[in-house]
């Protein structure tokens, strides 16, 4: 990697649909040389996609929350059920296994803090192995570059 690579990344970081013609412009180097990079950092799965960037409010989704995941037990069979458990839920749009009190972070984004409730008492609350369950609840977002 270097500096044209790096500016490659940033200028795709911020605009994923940008063209080869004016991506190429921005990092001073010609069209043909950008495509070829840009075709070698997804090669190497430096770049390993791009994605659309959705409105929640136009989605219908009114509650995000962060809800940590304390297992009941350490066992890597324990931790990989919870996982299979939450992987197919629509409302779980992020899992992080992570280190601390607890074994993992959810974000989890619902209608409204009632469609939070049933699926914190009919998912989570119905996972044999979850322990414990605390939600922090999103009130702004005045950063995200996810």
């Amino acid at each position: 990697m270097d500096k044209f690579d790096e500016r490659i990344l940033q200028q795709l970081k911020g605009d994923g649909r940008i063209s080869n013609v004016e991506l190429s412009e921005r990092v001073g180097l010609s069209p043909s040389a950008t495509l070829r990079r840009v075709q070698e950092l997804e090669r190497t799965e430096v770049i390993t996609g791009y994605r659309a960037v959705l409105s929640n409010e136009r989605l219908g989704v009114g509650f995000v929350a962060y809800v940590s995941i304390g297992l009941s037990s350490h066992r890597k069979q324990s931790q990989l059920e919870f996982e299979e458990h939450v992987r197919f839920e629509d409302e779980v749009v992020e899992c992080h296994n992570i280190t601390g009190a607890n074994e993992y972070l959810l974000r989890v984004e619902t209608k409204d803090l009632l469609s939070y409730k049933r699926f914190h008492a009919d998912v989570l609350g119905e996972c044999v192995h979850v322990k414990s369950i605390t939600t922090m609840v999103v009130m702004d977002t005045p950063k995200d570059q996810r």
